[in-house]
């Protein structure tokens, strides 16, 4: 398999309530849902995501989603962790999204609004394996209000950044990450939205938060190597 990923190409191999090219895994939680209130009213189901090695092969980037079920839907919860490994030295570090959910998460803990979808996941590396880019998915069951918020963390100066279309915050409108941009690899890009409309825009996204259109030429792009193993999905740990 080819390092490098086009965002077009990504096949959509589960449901994905944006539709994203690198799609969350909806069936499982819908799947868990189904099964855990039917069964036992509530409880609490892991999954692991697949790995993401960097193109030098020295990192792998993995998620953690935890979903707190209960009875009713809009009750249940979905949070995640993502960890970044270093295949040389075997440490593990997590990194964390400070979009508005995940931050209030991080504050409420327990406490947290009952609803919250909280999930971020790695998308792709840089070429140069200096950034990992991560699309944080956030929003409420039982709602259309979601969307994706951008997540870079940079390897040398081991610091993170989260970024949004600046229409996002003033229109309301949803945004799906699609990348990084091949015209300026510096930049994101996302598709910007509203439910019904016909025509989403792209823009691409600094991260001093620069909103501008994309240009008519912009592909997304993302680099790195998805590692397929055996532990990766639903996990047997529960309580």
């Amino acid at each position: 398999m080819s390092p490098e990923k086009q965002a077009s190409d990504q096949p959509s191999v589960s449901l994905d309530p944006l539709n994203s090219p690198y799609p969350i895994p909806w069936n499982w939680v819908m799947k868990t849902y189904e099964d855990v209130s039917s069964q036992e009213g509530s409880g609490v189901r892991y999954y692991r995501s697949h790995s993401l090695l960097s193109p030098d092969g020295e990192y792998a980037a993995y998620s953690r989603i935890q979903m707190q079920v209960q009875p009713e839907l809009y009750h249940s919860q979905v949070s995640s962790v993502m960890f970044l490994e270093n295949l040389r030295t075997g440490k593990l570090q997590e990194v964390k999204a400070s979009s508005p959910l995940a931050l209030h998460l991080l504050i409420r803990g327990e406490s947290a609004v009952p609803g919250i979808i909280s999930i971020l996941s790695p998308i792709g590396w840089s070429k140069s394996s200096d950034r990992l880019l991560a699309r944080q998915f956030e929003g409420f069951f039982n709602t259309s209000d979601v969307s994706d918020y951008a997540v870079i963390w940079h390897r040398y100066k081991n610091q993170t950044t989260t970024l949004a279309p600046a229409q996002t915050y003033h229109d309301h409108a949803m945004s799906i990450l699609l990348g990084w941009s091949q015209t300026d690899p510096d930049q994101v890009v996302f598709r910007v939205g509203e439910l019904g409309d016909e025509h989403w825009q792209m823009w691409t996204v600094a991260e001093n938060g620069q909103t501008t259109p994309a240009t008519s030429i912009e592909q997304p792009i993302v680099f790195g190597l998805q590692q397929m193993k055996l532990w990766a999905g639903e996990q047997i740990a529960s309580r």
